[in-house]
C-alpha cells in the first residue's frame, strides 16, 4: 500500500521597515526532522526559527514569480530553510503534513540590507520621506520609491495591489534616472486595499497573481473621499433608445423632398412665376423648368376656339409635374431631421446614403428586384413617345444585330431609376373632400344650369368677361372631354386601394380588379405604428419593431398588386388637373362670388373656396383641411410603403425607423381620420376586429347624421 502524501507551499518574505517583500527565486530547502521535533498542529507563520534544521534534505528549489515553492510530501514532520540574494540562511518553524493536507509555510527573511522604500503624495523628488502608507486617499494617487544598492543581485521590483491601479512611474522632474531604483503610482479605487512589494534577483520578475489570503500582505485603511454638497434642483432625464443607421433611410428623405416638390405652394410660385411676374424664385425656377415648358409648349393643343389660357395653365401644370416627378436631391435639413425624429447621427451625407442606396445601377432596391424578373429584356434609353416624327435625329440609330427593330422592344430605364414619387390617394381625399364638386357645381352654374335645390345657392355667381377667371372657366367646361371622368377616377381607386366613392355616377361600378384587402392591411399598420409609438415613447423599455415590419410587408405585398393597367399614367393626370382645380379656385375673383370666412387661417388659399361652397350647398361640414392633411400625410405614407423592399428585410431595424421618421404624418392622418370618419385607428384593437369600412361609407352615414340634427 503506497504511503498517503501531502502538499507544502512555502512562501518566502523579506521587509523593508514596515513594507513586506515576496521574494522571488529565493533557494528553498526542505529538511525532514523527528517527529517530536514540531507541534503537529502546525507553523506560526510570524515564527521564525534561527536553529539550522536537522536531517535529511528531502527537497530543494527556488520561489517561483509568484513568490513561493510548492512540492509534494510524504506525512511527516518538516523544516525549511531559504536564502535570497547571497543572504544568510532562515530557516521556518517545523510544520507537520497528514495525508491529502496543504501546508503553508512560511520563511522569513530579515531586513533586505541596503533597500529603502519612500513614498510621496506629490511625486516630486523633495517630497518623497520613508515611512508607512497611513494616509491613502480614496481616487488620489501615493507614488513608491524603492532604491537598493548597486551591487546587489536584485534586478527587478514591482508593487501589486488591490482595490486599486498600480502604474509604474518615471523618476521625478530633476532626478537622475538610475538602474537600481523604481517609482510607481498607487490609486486606491475601492475601500478594501491590500498590498504586498515584489522583489526578484535572476530570472523572470515578480507577478502575483493574488492577495486574498496570502502572508505578509498588509491592507491600510483608506480616507473615503471629500463630501461634495451639491445645492439647487437636480433633475434626472431619460431618453429614448436609439436607434442604428440603414441605408433605407434614404428612400424616406426622397419621398419627403418630392412630396415638398409637388405641394400647392411650390407649385403656386411657379404659376405666379409665370403668369404673375413674380421674379423672387426666378434663377431657381427657370433652371428647373425652362426646359419642360419649351418641351410641353410645342406638343399641346387643344381643337377649341379661345382656349388659349386654358391651354396655357394646363401645359404649365403637366410641366411642373414632370420635373417634380423623380426627385434625386435631398432637403438641407436632412441630417438634422433624422437626428431628432429617428435618433441616429448619420456617419455619412445624406446624399453619399442615397448613392448608397440606389447601387449598382441607380435602382431603388424594389425595383431591383423587379428588374431582376425581366433580365432578359434589354434597356431603353427613350421611350416611343420621346420621338418628333419631323426630325429623323431623335429617331434610334439603326440597328446591326440580327433583329432589326430591337430598339422597340425593352424595359424602359427612366422607369426604373425615375419613378414618380407621388400616390393616387393624393387625388382620392381631395375629391372625397368636395374639390372636383366645388368646380362642378360653379361650372354648371356657369353654363345656366340650375342647381338640384330648390333655391339655387349660386343664383348670383356672375363672372364678367373683363378677368381671366371667366376664359379659364370656358376653357375647363370645353376640354372636358379629354379629362379624366369620376367613374375612372373611382374604378383606378379600387384597382389600387380597394376605396369606391359614394353617389350617383358610381353607384354601379362593377371593377374587375379590386384590392379589397388593403383597407385592412393600411389600417391594421396605422394601428400597429399607434401601439409601437406608445411603447417607444416609455424610455424605460426597446419597443419592438417586428410588429410594424409584419404589417409593412402585407400593405406593400398588396399595394405592389395594383401597380398595373392605369398605374403608370392615371395618377399623374389626376395630380394635373387636380392641381390646375385648386389654382383656379385660389384666384381671387372667387371672394366676389363665393362668401368665405376671412379669420380662418387655411394653410392654402383654395380651402376656403371648397369649405365655403360645401355650407352653401348642404354638404358635409368637416372641413375640407382634414381631407387635405389626409391626402398630403397618406401620398408619404403609402409611397414608403410601396417603394421600400419590405419582402426582402428580416431585421427590424429598418422599420423602426422607417415608423420614427414618417411618425408626424401618420399621427396626423390617424387625427384626421378619425376627424373625417369619426373613427379612431390608434385605439388598441388586440381584441377587436380593425376597421375595414370605406370611408365613403362612413361620409355618408356621418352626413345623414348631420342633416337629421338640422
Amino acid at each position: 500500500m503506497s504511503e498517503k502524501q501531502g502538499n507544502v507551499i512555502i512562501y518566502v518574505l523579506g521587509t523593508v521597515d514596515s513594507f513586506p517583500f515576496a521574494l522571488v527565486e529565493a533557494d528553498v530547502e526542505i529538511f525532514k526532522i523527528a517527529d517530536g521535533a514540531a507541534d503537529a498542529t502546525g507553523p506560526s507563520p510570524s515564527r521564525v526559527s534561527k536553529k539550522p534544521p536537522q536531517g535529511e534534505c528531502i527537497s530543494k528549489g527556488t520561489t517561483d514569480s509568484d513568490g513561493r515553492y510548492s512540492t509534494p510530501l510524504p506525512a511527516g514532520t518538516y523544516q525549511a530553510r531559504a536564502t535570497f540574494a547571497g543572504g544568510k540562511e532562515v530557516s521556518s518553524t517545523p510544520f507537520h503534513i497528514c495525508g491529502d493536507d496543504t501546508i503553508e509555510a512560511t520563511v522569513q527573511v530579515p531586513q533586505l540590507a541596503g533597500f529603502k522604500v519612500a513614498v510621496s503624495e506629490t511625486h516630486c523628488r523633495a517630497d518623497y520621506a520613508e515611512g508607512s502608507l497611513c494616509n491613502l486617499h480614496f481616487g488620489k494617487p501615493t507614488w513608491f520609491r524603492v532604491t537598493w544598492p548597486s551591487g546587489s543581485p536584485v534586478t527587478t521590483v514591482a508593487v501589486f495591489a488591490s482595490g486599486a491601479t498600480v502604474s509604474p512611474a518615471p523618476p521625478p522632474p530633476g532626478a537622475s534616472v538610475q538602474d537600481h531604483e523604481y517609482y510607481a503610482a498607487v490609486l486606491p479605487t475601492a475601500s478594501q486595499f491590500a498590498y504586498l512589494l515584489g522583489a526578484a534577483s535572476t530570472g523572470s520578475a515578480p507577478a502575483l497573481t493574488s492577495l486574498q489570503s496570502r502572508p505578509g500582505v498588509l491592507a491600510p485603511s483608506v480616507r473615503p473621499p471629500p463630501i461634495t454638497s451639491v445645492q439647487g434642483d437636480l433633475s434626472i432625464s431619460l431618453k429614448r433608445s436609439a436607434s442604428s443607421q440603414t441605408s433605407d433611410l434614404a428612400l424616406s428623405s426622397m419621398i419627403r423632398r418630392a412630396s415638398d416638390a409637388l405641394s400647392f405652394d411650390r407649385y403656386m410660385d411657379f404659376m405666379n412665376w409665370i403668369f404673375c411676374g413674380d421674379g423672387r424664385n426666378d434663377s431657381a425656377l427657370t433652371t428647373s423648368y425652362s426646359s419642360k415648358l419649351a418641351q410641353l409648349d410645342r406638343r399641346r393643343f387643344l381643337p377649341f376656339t379661345d382656349t388659349d389660357g386654358y391651354r396655357n395653365i394646363k401645359a404649365a401644370t403637366e410641366a411642373f409635374v414632370m420635373a417634380n416627378c423623380c426627385i434625386y436631391d435631398l432637403e438641407t435639413d436632412e441630417a438634422s431631421y433624422i437626428a431628432d425624429h429617428v435618433a441616429v447621427d448619420l456617419t455619412t451625407d445624406p446624399m453619399a446614403l442615397l448613392t448608397d442606396y440606389t447601387k449598382p445601377d441607380g435602382f431603388l432596391p424594389y425595383l431591383a428586384v423587379i428588374r431582376a424578373k425581366l433580365v432578359d429584356e434589354r434597356l431603353k434609353n427613350s421611350d416611343i413617345g420621346d420621338l418628333r416624327l419631323r426630325n429623323k435625329s431623335t429617331w434610334p440609330p439603326h440597328g446591326t444585330g440580327s433583329d432589326p427593330v430591337a430598339a422597340c422592344y425593352g424595359v424602359l430605364r427612366e422607369k426604373l431609376t425615375c419613378p414618380c414619387l407621388h400616390e393616387l390617394i393624393w387625388s382620392y381625399w381631395n375629391e372625397e373632400g368636395m374639390l372636383v364638386q366645388t368646380i362642378n357645381a360653379i361650372t354648371r352654374r356657369f353654363q345656366n344650369m340650375r342647381g338640384p335645390l330648390p333655391n339655387d345657392p349660386l343664383a348670383n355667381l356672375e363672372v364678367d368677361p373683363l378677368r381671366p377667371l371667366n376664359n379659364l372657366i370656358w376653357g375647363w367646361i370645353q376640354d372636358e372631354q379629354h379629362r379624366l371622368s369620376v367613374v375612372r377616377r373611382n374604378y383606378e381607386y379600387d384597382h389600387q386601394y380597394g376605396l369606391r366613392l359614394a353617389g350617383k355616377a358610381v353607384n354601379n361600378a362593377r371593377t374587375a380588379d379590386s384590392r379589397s384587402k388593403f383597407l385592412e392591411a393600411f389600417h391594421t399598420l396605422l394601428s400597429t405604428l399607434a401601439a409601437f409609438y406608445k411603447r417607444d415613447d416609455d424610455t424605460t423599455m426597446v419597443a419592438d419593431g417586428f410588429p410594424v415590419l409584419n404589417a409593412l410587408k402585407e400593405a406593400h405585398l398588396i399595394l405592389s398588386q395594383g401597380a398595373h393597367n392605369q398605374f403608370g399614367d392615371l395618377p399623374s393626370t389626376a395630380r394635373i388637373e387636380m392641381l390646375m382645380l385648386q389654382w383656379i379656385l385660389a384666384r381671387p375673383e372667387f371672394r366676389e362670388f363665393i362668401p368665405t370666412r376671412i379669420m380662418v387661417a387655411y394653410p392654402e388659399p383654395w380651402m376656403d373656396r371648397v369649405d365655403a361652397m360645401k355650407k352653401l350647398q348642404g354638404w358635409t361640414d368637416t372641413s375640407v383641411l382634414h381631407f387635405r392633411n389626409l391626402a398630403i400625410f397618406g401620398e408619404e405614407i403609402v409611397l414608403g410603403v410601396r417603394y421600400g423592399n419590405w419582402n426582402s428585410i428580416y431585421e427590424p431595424v429598418s422599420a423602426v425607423n422607417w415608423a420614427r421618421y414618417w411618425r408626424p404624418q401618420v399621427q396626423g392622418y390617424l387625427h384626421a381620420y378619425r376627424s373625417v370618419t369619426g373613427v379612431d385607428l390608434s385605439v388598441d384593437v388586440t381584441n377587436a376586429r380593425i376597421d375595414t369600412t370605406m370611408p365613403s361609407v362612413h361620409l355618408v352615414k356621418r352626413l345623414s347624421e348631420q342633416r337629421q340634427r338640422v
